[in-house]
């Protein structure tokens, strides 16, 4: 789960581009600034391929790799030297987990309502303590609703501001361009599409909001984000993108390097690692 969750600030920033020529690729740069500090990250594009230096929740930096052709996603260590090889099964699998979880943790607060008030308030305290209340593990958090709030300018370019909120407590600021003006077309982002697809069994409220690109209806705002502001305030996290450049990748970039040791993914049994 925290392989999926350390995608999302990489996808919210992926663009729309002109097809890319044969040997092109397209590079990303952004800079993100939390309470650790700020960091410049990374997003290496190809027709079947993305790769994406990021952090996960504690921080620890991780390099995120997602081949479209095999339908497999490697998440890389490269200070433990260890990687996790995800492949769509895996992802079918735990989804399957998750739904089944989901469905019981409904039977359960079915059942709740038959209890007495004290019986009730002490089963679903202890249902929290262990993650399976209403928002758990297997729930779906309610969808981002955005408003359409004004104007602005992110580094170069001139963007429309969106407010986004749950319920009634604002989680997101985002600013936006137009497609053409950065001068690209969908075709490029294929491989962003097929990573939507194949985290939509596992995180289908993830892959709804954040895999989107160009289709307002779906993403709940018009446009591509150049900024994102999440949970807006003292504890805020802002990216940017800072450019968008054309450049050739060698296959390398794509790959796990060798004499790294595979690690499990989702409970499955480790297998020997690459170059071993």
């Amino acid at each position: 789960m925290n392989a999926a969750r350390t995608l999302l600030p990489v996808v919210a920033f992926v663009v729309l581009a002109r097809p890319l020529a044969a040997a092109d690729g397209l590079l990303i740069v952004q800079q993100t600034t939390s309470s650790r500090g700020t960091e410049t990250t990374q997003v290496q594009i190809e027709a079947q391929r993305m790769r994406a230096e990021v952090a996960d929740p504690g921080g620890a930096k991780q390099t995120v790799i997602f081949d479209g052709g095999k339908q497999i996603l490697y998440v890389i260590d490269a200070s433990k030297k260890t990687y996790m090889e995800i492949t769509k099964a895996d992802v079918d699998r735990m989804g399957a987990q998750m739904a089944q979880m989901s469905a019981q943790l409904a039977q359960m607060q079915d059942a709740l309502k038959n209890l007495p008030p004290a019986q009730r308030a002490q089963v679903e305290a202890m249902m929290a303590g262990r993650g399976g209340s209403p928002g758990g593990p297997g729930a779906a958090p309610a969808r981002t609703q955005y408003r359409k709030t004004g104007s602005a300018k992110v580094g170069k370019w001139a963007c429309d501001t969106y407010d986004g909120f749950q319920g009634a407590q604002k989680t997101e600021e985002v600013c936006t361009v137009a497609p053409t003006a950065l001068g690209f077309a969908a075709a490029d982002f294929e491989v962003t599409r097929q990573m939507a697809d194949f985290f939509r069994g596992l995180m289908p409220q993830s892959a709804d909001t954040l895999f989107q690109v160009g289709r307002p209806e779906q993403q709940g705002f018009s446009g591509l984000p150049v900024r994102s502001v999440h949970n807006p305030g003292p504890s805020q996290t802002v990216t940017e993108m800072v450019d968008v450049k054309r450049q050739p990748f060698d296959d390398a970039l794509f790959a796990v390097p060798a004499g790294f040791t595979k690690s499990a993914a989702f409970g499955a049994v480790p297998g020997r690692g690459r170059g071993q």
